[in-house]
């Protein structure tokens, strides 16, 4: 892979729903290019950018892959991202360093779900942006269909400049509307001709829809155009790359990564009207030593700032860091300073990437893409600099996740590799997360989606050699009281010698003001001063084992009012085993209930799904506090919904709304279990610890 100016570079996230022909179409540019000699298949698992193990045993893929393409002395970096939902992620990453998105949509079918997702994404990002209509060449192509569906989606600003030449088994070209040529065939092979009489009329009203967005921003061609004058080419040009690289355009190509018509008019496309680094403003950060914000231009003269876009973990070769030089030249065999964690880096060799592949170079320069293999401290997010000019770029917005396990070593050698592995995998993907819950003891992973989590454990298996099994995910539940009770808590033990003795009554009364209050109302001496802290301790401890299920009991308060001692058998221990007893007895009388925790559901789905999803919160528990427009057709709903619930929620609104819904979650309080649950909850406790106890 050559290295080409800043001015030839153009940086592409291919993005869209999973199964719209991504893949298929960068494997295609690939072969048109001559930068592969024969086209692998998604199906066949040899694709260039689909190379990990899970990618080629599920078909789909997972990470964001990045493929250059050489076409025309230009270099197209193409970031061919994941479009299934459960591995968002790394579209997000792969769209923060792009200058441009392809949105892959298939011609047999309204754009789905992924679709939307990843242009949401976009417009956040504010890049320019092109839809690419994939598969012409199969069954139920529909290009019209298509275009109309997106016209009335976001009106005039969407404008075709590529179309196709027949459909199905009968697609054999594209007619390019700014050179008003149709063009059939692949690569260097392909040829020019004039447009078929057969689609002269189609054509025109097409090209008419193209001078009118080329004129629209830029008032010398608008006037131009309402006078009736016709645009240059050249005029279409400039109009059409002012309004595609300000994201207020979003223009239509199509073609076929089967047949291969229409690919060699699209990178055509991709060089002429897409953006390069040298045409994006520059990038701002904050300057870590004085806080202030700083600039970097696109260009080599400037101080280094590379950002890490994605990080790679391998057991055997260690970490593989994917960055974009924003600014200045990062080096092989050089010393940066990584600001986001205030490291020094020892720089070794330097690649460029295609897929798994790797080409060693002595340099990237600004605007362009490559990795570095085993950096210490540098993770996904970090800032790349110049010590002495240091800047910290802004991080990515990952999406946080929506779906949690838990999981157990299934041996001591598996329990003591899992730390490690969950750390390494934490670090090559941001929307994975794990945490050990100190109340349930449980090791919790986290994800965005069932698949996600499964492609953890089995990376966690393959890389690392950690093995776990998967466990019912445990509920934080509390216990409590709802009336007043006395009972008496007493300790005697005589076994020869000196003996134990503690005796104690308390009387425990609902708190709704706080988790415990402990009072000494001892008069008279009964209970020595420097045994009640004994009793108390011996409360708190029967409170936290609980007394129902062995859940933790909350809002109580309790008074020790009398008892007796032994002058020499009493103890700290024997006060402190009395007072266990005595909150043991008292809670038995006082009218014990199970608290479950609540949680604050905020979802945000379109507007038909609205019913659906209220009555699933209904059937929930749920209760629905309100709902308020989110816009584009959007309703938020806020509801309270017990956590045991939401456990799967993620798949549930996944299935409800077609993946279209997406929901967040705060805890809100605790609230009583109804009584008929509450015993289905006791008795699996119950018959848990007689399992443990065996």
């Amino acid at each position: 892979m050559k290295q080409v100016g800043i001015k030839a570079i153009r940086n592409v996230a291919f993005v869209g729903h999973g199964g719209s022909g991504k893949t298929s179409l960068t494997e295609a540019l690939l072969f048109t290019t001559g930068g592969i000699d024969r086209m692998g298949k998604v199906e066949d698992g040899n694709t260039v950018s689909d190379f990990d193990a899970d990618e080629v045993k599920r078909k789909i893929s997972i990470n964001a892959s990045v493929v250059p393409v050489e076409w025309k002395e230009h270099k197209i970096n193409v970031i061919d991202a994941p479009g299934y939902l459960d591995f968002v992620g790394d579209m997000v990453g792969a769209l923060h360093v792009a200058d441009a998105a392809v949105l892959v949509t298939p011609a047999q079918s309204a754009p789905e779900v992924g679709f939307d997702i990843a242009l949401e994404y976009i417009e956040k990002r504010g890049i320019a942006r092109a839809v690419f209509i994939s598969k012409m060449d199969r069954e139920n192509a529909d290009f019209e269909a298509r275009l109309r569906e997106l016209r009335d989606r976001f009106g005039s600003r969407v404008v075709p400049i590529i179309v196709p030449i027949g459909a199905e088994a009968a697609f054999e070209g594209v007619v390019d509307l700014i050179s008003m040529r149709a063009v059939r065939g692949v690569g260097a092979k392909a040829t020019e001709a004039d447009v078929p009489a057969a689609l002269q009329e189609q054509v025109k009203r097409y090209r008419e829809w193209l001078e009118e967005s080329a004129a629209e921003g830029d008032d010398e061609l608008t006037l131009k155009y309402l006078e009736g004058e016709p645009l240059t080419t050249d005029e279409i040009r400039r109009g059409l790359k002012e309004g595609i690289t300000s994201g207020k355009l979003m223009p239509v190509v199509c073609g076929s990564a089967s047949n291969l018509n229409g690919l060699t008019a699209f990178l055509d496309f991709i060089i002429g009207e897409f953006p390069s680094p040298a045409d994006m403003p520059p990038v701002k950060g904050k300057n870590p030593q004085t806080g202030q914000e700083e600039t970097r231009k696109p260009d080599d003269s400037e101080p280094l700032a590379a950002f890490v876009f994605k990080t790679m973990a391998d057991p055997y070769v260690g970490k593989l860091t994917y960055f974009r030089v924003m600014s200045g030249v990062l080096r092989s065999d050089s010393h940066v300073w990584n600001a986001s964690k205030e490291r020094d880096e020892r720089v070794g060799q330097i690649f460029f990437v295609r897929g798994k592949q790797q080409e060693p170079t002595p340099a990237v320069h600004a605007g362009d893409i490559g990795a570095i293999a085993k950096l210490q401290e540098t993770g996904t997010g970090d800032t790349l600099t110049d010590r002495a000019k240091p800047i910290i770029l802004p991080g990515i917005e990952f999406p946080a996740p929506v779906y949690s396990v838990a999981i157990r070593a299934k041996s001591k050698a598996d329990e003591d590799r899992l730390g490690p592995a969950l750390s390494r995998l934490a670090e090559e993907d941001p929307t994975f997360r794990y945490h050990r819950d100190p109340e349930t003891g449980q090791t919790v992973i986290s994800g965005m989606g069932e698949s996600h989590l499964d492609v953890v454990i089995e990376r966690m298996k393959r890389k690392f050699g950690t093995e776990v099994n998967v466990e019912e995910l445990r509920i934080p539940y509390r216990e409590t009281i709802r009336s007043k009770a006395q009972a008496q808590g007493k300790h005697k033990k005589q076994t020869g010698g000196r003996g134990q003795y503690g005796d104690c009554w308390i009387e425990i009364e609902p708190y709704p003001d706080g988790e415990f209050l402990f009072e000494d109302r001892i008069v008279g001496g009964v209970i020595p001063k420097q045994y009640i802290p004994a009793v108390e301790k011996g409360v708190r401890d029967a409170m936290r084992r609980g007394v129902l299920a062995g859940y933790p009991v909350v809002n109580v308060k309790c008074a020790v009012y009398d008892g007796s001692y032994h002058t020499v058998d009493s103890s700290d221990q024997a006060f402190q085993i009395a007072g266990s007893l005595a909150f043991q007895n008292a809670a038995a009388k006082a009218n014990m209930v199970l608290l479950e925790p609540v949680l604050k559901v905020e979802i945000i789905v379109p507007e038909e799904f609205l019913g659906d999803v209220i009555s699933d919160l209904n059937g929930k528990r749920g209760r629905v506090m309100g709902t308020e427009s989110a816009g584009a057709g959007r309703q938020k709903i806020t509801a309270l919904v017990p956590q045991a619930e939401m456990v799967r929620y993620a798949i549930d609104l996944r299935s409800i709304t077609r993946g279209r819904g997406r929901f967040s979650t705060e805890f809100s309080h605790y609230d009583e279990v109804p009584a008929h649950i509450a015993q289905q909850i006791i008795e699996r406790a119950k018959k848990e610890r007689a399992e443990a106890e065996r």
